[in-house]
Parts: structure tokens; sequence; C-alpha cells
């Protein structure tokens, strides 16, 4: 199971940088975040003296880990329309081995976006402090915990929609959380109590993380409490961890009980209908 999960997951990895389709979206959305960098790589924020896209930069890198939750739902909504996951749940082992190798696929993705972003990005803006191995180190714990957090709540999101088309819905909803996060503004600036709702979710947090990784000390008098709360921020996205390791395992063996072949025949009918 392990060694089919990891072979499966390398496969579509590289066939992802392989398709001119999927290779267009590794470049796209970090182009596209290089463009709003380089944009506010002149901006200060208030009289902090701090630029914009300093401060841009390694939120941008936190809210690409975060968004890793609706790549891995859009994975799984697209398996179940098109039977793939009807076809794994009826080989041994099956869906242990294809989630497995979908965290592989989709951690490996998030990983080259990132650092396709990151290189030419630090070319791009002044003032970030990545010369320490204390820096790098911070980076990766971030990176890591953040994937935890994420990826599972993504399989439960994927879970909850049968069709790519109704997976979309998510989008608004994510970008609304992004604009409160602090990812592109620091969160200082926002009223109270959207500082307060933005806390509760994984964004600001890895935002934060990773701020507080690949900024100079200084930086930091931006932020709440004029602190980079590294236990609240282990404690928040180990909570989504948790949260998302317990709850993922029974509402995927719950959705896979539910697939037959004729309801990803019906949905394979209104795909069809909508097309024509």
């Amino acid at each position: 199971m392990l060694r089919a999960g990891l072979s499966r997951g390398v496969i579509e990895l590289r066939q992802s940088f392989t398709n001119g389709g999927d290779l267009w979206n590794h470049l796209f959305w970090p182009v596209l975040m290089l463009g709003v960098t380089f944009y506010l790589r002149d901006e200060t924020f208030g009289e902090s003296g701090l630029l914009l896209g300093t401060l841009a930069l390694p939120g941008i890198l936190g809210m690409n880990v975060a968004v890793g939750m609706i790549v891995m739902s859009q994975h799984l909504t697209a398996d179940r329309e098109d039977g793939t996951l009807l076809r794994v749940k009826a080989t041994p082992n099956g869906m242990p081995g294809y989630l497995l190798g979908k965290i592989v696929t989709v951690s490996g993705s998030l990983i080259a976006d990132l650092a396709i972003f990151l290189v030419p990005g630090m070319l791009l803006v002044d003032g970030l402090a990545v010369t320490g191995a204390d820096a790098w180190l911070t980076l990766l714990w971030v990176l890591a915990l953040g994937l935890l957090a994420a990826l599972p709540v993504g399989a439960v999101l994927g879970s909850a929609f049968t069709s790519v088309r109704a997976q979309g819905l998510l989008t608004l909803p994510t970008l609304a959380l992004i604009g409160i996060s602090g990812i592109f503004y620091p969160l200082t600036s926002l009223p109270e109590w959207l500082q307060w709702t933005a806390q509760v979710f994984p964004f600001y947090w890895l935002g934060l993380g990773m701020r507080s990784a690949l900024l100079p000390h200084r930086a930091v008098t931006v932020e709440i409490g004029d602190s980079w709360r590294h236990l609240e921020t282990v404690g928040v996205l180990g909570a989504w961890a948790v949260l998302g390791l317990a709850v993922a395992p029974i509402v995927l063996r719950r959705m896979a009980r539910h697939e037959s072949g004729s309801r990803v025949a019906q949905r394979r009918e209104r795909a069809l209908q909508r097309v024509g």
C-alpha cells in the first residue's frame, strides 16, 4: 500500500510538469503573485518604514500552503465525479494508497510552486532576512505543519461535493478569508473583530509563521502584540491538523461506501448535459 501510494503520487507529480495545461497552472499563480509583490515593493506600511512587498512575500508563501486544502478538495471531487474513486474502492487497500498518492502529488506541487515564487521573489524585494539557518528551519517546520493542517481538511471538503462545478463554490469564501488574514497587508490595520475572525483559520497563522522565518526581527512591531507568537502558531495549526486527521478518515470511508456505478453514471450524464 505504501509503495503503491508513493509510486502513484510521484507519477502524477511528474505528469503535472510534463502536461501543458498542468504546467500552466504551476506557473500562473506564482507569476501572478510575483506581479503583486513587484507592485508593492516600494510601498511602505505606515510609519514603520517596512516595505509592503517585503511583508507580503512570506505571507503569500503561507497563503499558498493553506490553499493546498482547496487543491486537495479539487482532486478528490474530480476523481469522484469521473469514477476514479469507485475503481480505487474496488481494489485491496485502494483508498489508503490513493490518499497517500494525492498527499504526495499535492505536497510536491505546492513545494514546487513555492520555489517558483520564492527564488525570484527574493531578488525583487529588499529587507528579507534569509541568511541564517534559523530562518530556513522555521520555514520548514511552518511548511510541514501547514501542510499537515491543510491537506486533511481538503480531503474532508472534497468529500462534501459531488461535482467539480459545486466544488467551485469554495473559491469565494476562501478569497474572502485570504483578504482578511493579513496576507497582503498587516492584520493590525484591520478592525479588531476581523482580526479575531482571521485568527480562527490557518491562513493568518501560516502567513505569520512565514514572516517570522523570512523577515528581520524589527518587523515584529507590525504584528499583534509585537510578537511572532510561535507557540500560538503551533497550537492553532496543530488543532486544525488534529481535527482534519480525526475527521477525514471517517468522512472518506462514509463517502466511499456510498459510491456506486449508478451514481457515477448519473453524475456523468449531468456533466454531459451541462456541456451540451
